[in-house]
């Protein structure tokens, strides 16, 4: 049995200098889904109830609770989206939410009017 060559499969390079405004969108983004889901979730040890777990189709934060129902948030960065998605059938999808520089305020503006 051979081992299967690797060559010619490996990642792109991603030099930093050329995604950067991108790379600070996205940690803004994440964090502020990350403090929804702090808020939301019971303190567990080391923060393991704030991750956010790797989807499809991007970065889901998986089932929290709201009052009777459940909600998660996913993004989806195939389509560019921020989707929300209720376990009542609700789904809210913040669209364009191409990654390029923008403020805190802004994200955070956005995801909360989503809310």
């Amino acid at each position: 049995m051979s081992t299967p060559s690797i060559q010619g499969e490996s990642w792109p390079t991603l030099p930093l200098e050329e995604w950067e405004p991108t790379r600070a969108t996205l940690h803004m983004w994440t964090q502020i889904v990350g403090k929804v889901r702090l808020a939301q979730t019971p303190l567990v040890n080391h923060w393991w109830n704030v991750p956010l777990y790797v989807s499809a189709r991007g970065l889901t934060t998986t089932a929290m609770a709201y009052g009777s129902t459940f909600f998660e948030m996913e993004f989806d960065f195939i389509d560019h989206q921020l989707m929300i998605k209720c376990s009542d059938g609700l789904r809210i999808v913040a669209t364009n939410l191409y990654f390029c520089s923008q403020n805190l305020g802004d994200v955070r503006c956005v995801v909360f009017s989503c809310m």
